[in-house]
């Protein structure tokens, strides 16, 4: 017996009664053929739920293994084929692909077993002979080197934990050496084997910065993807050790800390979704109890006095990427629930506390932000009224227990928690306004006379100034009191807010020019003032944060977006700020620069609407005259020379939670703005905006997402894709491109994605591949039949760029039967549209070439295939004549019936003309033609030899 290729599913002979498993087996067959690996274990599965024998059902579970094995699903592919030797003890394809996936997922020593077992039921099979001599090499090397390990792990260790050596050279090289061999799944696996855990519990002991970032930075090495290390780990180093090290005061340490409690939350939620199983293979107790043990410890963390600031932040940060669903299609929102029960008031304690008075917690700018955006993921991820009402409940006794009989600084922790809520989970904090006596008490602390009192108040004021229910009354109430803070009080910090709160109530008309708020020029001057604190850096980076929000709400009015793109100053300090540590003023910076190039979402109205609605006495929205496309250009053109590119690279990088998905989407459509014109591509490409683009476009919410992945498109189109996303970037690429090809999307966005794609299929056969395996091509295939010509053109165009090469399986699509995919290319071919008959002429010439066997289709498909070479042939683009006289030398060299037919023709005399050309691409190829006329006899050479 052979083995068919590794991974091709095998026929078998059908049974009496099973003619649908047969016939679903075999549609699986084909599907696999043609490369839809998912299609075709659909087919099996649907054959599996069917009354099979159990001979079909091993032969359908190791066809199953198969496509799992084609989609780089290795776990699958393992169990899929233990369920076919199940099955079968002897069947020794599934035990072959079995020993495949193995391999794959690093068990070399099982994976060996079912090789020697191959072995000894097929001793002559060269493939599997040659297998086992694979793997066998692989095996020693890994023994070599787990051998050689073993002496440097344990001088390593030595030398780090010997006091002699403290700060010495060596001992910075041995700390090195440990974290790069835990990088390594061995060298992790030698390390842990060799009482490592143990020997870097010392390390982190002796308090040492150098010692403890080395220890943590192994521990990630051996913690990384790894279920049963980690739940080790945290059982000898102890799960409330692990998330101190998070609160002290060295921020190194504490982000080293941080990013070791990442990895491992990440390995024990992939075991919580395997059922218990790491990478290993190992069992392990239960990895959600380890689970809430960590988030228990951080939540405790968040209250604990004596933590740093630094470390509250990281905490936050933590569990706002761990806690919540990252889909909403996850129907399990337990772990929510579990921590809105046991930590929100925790969270609530964060987020009402007060910046440094005596007593309180360690904060740092970005804490109460971060706490705001952890209450707004956990009530966004609430799934009904029972549960959000609760949420409410919660907010509303923890508000009330200090603001009821706990003093004025009660009722300042009380405020506080409502400002925190309402720039997080909006609702709850408008029910929390609604609260007997809070919104009163808010007014009433205006008016202080204590700077601490008064910034509360006014803070929490302007939070509630953008809400719905609350903005009517603030304007009835708030504006007088406000003007008055900004014109008499003497603190700059509380006039800046004041500022910020007048602004906030100013732009209540968004971008409608009709719909001004403050007298002619007002708005102008507010700019200006926040413009000159902006610029002012001798005021705290904390308060000039709030001079960006008033920007951000008075760039609505063009003429204010045209003053503050001339103002080189504060565009720099705009950008400086953005850098700096202070990372709660991202949202508010990407918000001006979005209104500053019009990247926000505006539909013209229709005319005839605006007709019905003047006579109806209805308001009209008005555009301003400076907000047109002439003014918005200009503005771009400005934004780019003052390097908004760079600064918008370096918020995208920050990992701070401040970075939220609707943060992400304003970014997204800067960047988009940007590249629209072609000339100012370069200057994104040259600054970093490409390589900023793609987590843009892989994270976020889904406009945000299309705004990145077009904006990536665009590049892709004008510049050289190899230079804009060098190495390993043009793969990433392809995901965020072939996501603009679904219906969803625009024609523009198809198209450009189209395009992009043709220019990638055009550069190698790997980025074909990452074309195909991410399902592009029915989606292409489909806008081949668009009714807009430029979509139909450039959906063949990248047809036949992905038909290049023999390794992509997209010819085997037009080889298949019963389709009318060549048939469509022929007709293409003779379509008046020129670029479209160059596409699809192409897409034949290299068709033809790489599989002869379509030459004898294409007379088949189409009663005028012969008319519509002939007009290619005749065509007076050169291209074309080329493509054409390619096809044709392919038809005649394919065999001698198909050149008859072409020499019987007036084909003979068009390439008889054409062969007497110069000494061109198409004379040479009408020539050859015609020597292979000579050559089957069809034709005789006149006198001259010709």
């Amino acid at each position: 017996m052979t083995v068919s290729g590794p991974g091709t599913p095998e026929p078998r002979p059908a049974t009496p009664g099973a003619s649908s498993v047969e016939q679903l087996r075999k549609e699986g067959n084909e599907l696999f053929k043609c490369g839809d690996y998912g299609g075709a274990l659909a087919a099996y599965t649907q054959a599996l739920g069917l009354d099979a024998t159990p001979q079909d059902q091993a032969v359908l579970h190791r066809n199953r293994a198969a496509c799992h094995l084609k989609l780089e699903d290795y776990d699958k592919a393992e169990t899929e084929a233990s369920k076919a030797i199940e099955k079968d003890g002897g069947d020794v394809k599934a035990l072959y692909r079995r020993s495949q996936a193995l391999e794959k997922l690093g068990r070399l020593d099982q994976a060996v077993l079912d090789l020697q077992r191959c072995v000894s039921l097929e001793p002559k099979n060269k493939v599997f002979q040659e297998a086992l001599r694979n793997i066998g090499g692989q095996i020693q090397e890994k023994v070599r080197y787990m051998s050689s390990t073993d002496a440097k792990v344990e001088q390593m260790f030595q030398i780090l934990l010997d006091p002699e050596e403290k700060g010495t050279e060596k001992k910075q090289k041995a700390s090195q050496n440990l974290v790069v061999l835990a990088r390594e799944d061995a060298g992790a696996e030698k390390i842990f084997r060799s009482n490592g855990v143990q020997l870097l519990q010392r390390l982190l002991d002796m308090g040492e910065t150098d010692l403890m970032l080395a220890a943590l930075r192994t521990l990630v090495g051996i913690c990384s993807e790894h279920q049963s290390r980690t739940v080790a780990t945290l059982s000898i180093l102890g799960t409330r050790r692990v998330v101190s090290i998070l609160g002290v005061e060295s921020q190194a340490v504490s982000l080293a800390a941080c990013h070791l409690l990442q990895v491992m939350f990440d390995a024990l939620k992939e075991g919580v979704k395997k059922g218990f199983r790491g990478k290993e293979g190992a069992i392990i107790v239960d990895p959600a109890r380890e689970l809430k043990v960590l988030i228990s410890n951080l939540l405790d963390l968040l209250t604990e006095v004596g933590v740093s600031g630094q470390g509250r932040d990281n905490a936050l940060t933590l569990l706002i990427k761990a806690v919540p669903r990252k889909s909403l299609k996850d129907p399990n929102n337990s772990l929510t629930l579990w921590v809105i029960d046991q930590g929100l008031k925790k969270i609530l304690e964060v987020g009402g506390s007060l910046q440094d008075p005596p007593g309180e917690l360690a904060v740092t700018a970005n804490s109460r932000m971060s706490a705001s955006i952890l209450l707004s993921k956990l009530f966004d991820d609430l799934k009904c009224d029972a549960e959000r009402e609760n949420f409410h409940r919660l907010c509303e006794n923890y508000i009330k227990s200090w603001f009821e009989g706990q003093g004025l600084a009660g009722k300042l922790r009380a405020i506080q928690t409502v400002s925190c809520l309402l720039q997080g989970p909006c609702d709850a904090g408008n029910r929390a306004l609604e609260l007997s006596g809070v919104m009163e008490s808010v007014i009433a602390l205006c008016a202080s006379e204590q700077e601490e009192e008064q910034l509360v108040a006014v803070e929490a004021l302007i939070h509630a100034a953008g809400k719905a229910k609350r903005a009517s009354f603030i304007t009835a109430n708030g504006v007088s009191l406000l003007k008055d803070l900004y014109k008499c009080s003497e603190k700059d910090s509380i006039r800046i807010r004041a500022l910020v709160g007048l602004c906030k109530l100013g732009s209540a008309g968004g971008t409608d020019f009709s719909m001004k708020q403050f007298a002619e020029g007002s708005t102008l001057k507010l700019a200006k003032q926040c413009r000159k604190w902006l610029c002012n850096d001798q005021i705290d980076a904390g308060t000039r944060r709030w001079a960006v929000e008033g920007l951000a709400y008075l760039t609505f009015d063009a003429d204010v977006k045209e003053e503050f793109v001339e103002d080189a100053a504060a565009l720099k300090a705009l950008f400086q700020l953005s850098r700096l540590e202070e990372r709660s003023v991202l949202f508010a910076v990407a918000s001006a620069l979005v209104n500053c190039t019009n990247s926000y979402d505006y539909e013209e109205p229709d005319p005839k609407m605006v007709e019905l609605a003047k006579y109806a006495k209805q308001h009209v929205p008005e555009q301003h005259p400076k907000d047109k496309p002439s003014f918005v250009r200009a503005r771009v053109k400005k934004l780019l020379a003052a390097g908004v590119v760079s600064a918008m690279v370096c918020m995208v990088k920050t990992e701070s939670p401040v970075l939220t998905s609707s943060c992400r989407e304003l970014l997204s459509r800067v960047f988009l703005a940007l590249v629209e014109e072609v000339e100012d591509r370069g200057t994104v490409v040259a600054q970093g905006g490409g390589r900023a683009l793609i987590p843009l476009a892989l994270e976020g919410t889904d406009v945000g997402q299309t705004k990145a992945a077009q904006a990536l498109a665009k590049l892709t189109i004008t510049s050289n894709p190899e230079m804009t996303f060098p190495g390993e970037r043009i793969y990433e690429v392809v995901r965020p491109l072939v996501s603009l090809l679904h219906l969803n999307c625009s024609g523009l966005q198809n198209f450009e994605a189209l395009m992009a794609l043709t220019n990638l299929a055009g550069i190698s056969e790997r980025l074909r591949q990452k074309i195909l395996k991410e399902k592009a091509v029915p989606m292409i295939e489909g806008y081949m039949f668009e009714e807009h010509e430029m979509i139909r053109r450039a959906a063949t165009e990248c047809m036949c760029n992905l038909a290049m090469s023999k390794e992509v399986r997209v010819q085997d699509l037009f080889e298949a039967q019963g389709n009318d995919r060549l048939k469509l290319l022929v007709l293409y071919s003779g379509e008046d549209d020129e670029l479209l008959q160059r596409a699809a002429a192409g897409g034949l010439a290299m068709l033809t070439s790489m599989r002869p066997t379509l030459c004898s289709r294409i007379p088949q498909v189409t009663t005028h295939w012969l008319e519509i070479l002939q007009a290619l042939l005749l065509s007076s683009n050169q291209e074309l004549q080329h493509r054409g006289a390619v096809v044709v030398l392919n038809m005649v060299e394919a065999s001698r019936e198909i050149a008859s037919t072409l020499m019987e023709s007036e084909m003979m005399e068009i390439l008889s003309v054409l062969a007497k050309g110069d000494h061109s691409p198409v004379t040479r190829a009408a020539a050859a033609c015609l020597d292979k006329a000579v050559e089957y006899g069809l034709i005789q050479p006149n006198q001259d030899g010709e």
